[in-house]
């Protein structure tokens, strides 16, 4: 008999929003992990990733919203802190 367990991953942003892919990258890899089932997601913010979590966030057409990616991670279950 197999027993699945149950993948834990932490994920830390501490980079800006923007200038650099990083959060961005970081945002992928959740919202991808949080879609497997057995996969609990969290997303920590520190430093200047905490401005990811932006209301309104004001980005030109064809470049990504931080604040976007993390509305939809939230609603894949993915917890998310600062």
């Amino acid at each position: 008999m197999t027993v699945a367990t149950r993948r834990k991953t932490l994920i830390i942003l501490n980079d800006a929003p923007y200038g650099t892919e990083r959060s961005y990258n970081g945002m992928r890899l959740a919202n991808a992990l949080s879609k497997g089932e057995d996969d609990e997601v969290r997303v920590f913010m520190t430093g200047d990733a905490v401005l990811c979590a932006k209301k309104s966030q004001k980005t030109p057409n064809g470049w990504y919203n931080l604040e976007r990616m993390l509305i939809v991670a939230s609603r894949q279950g993915v917890a998310i802190g600062t």
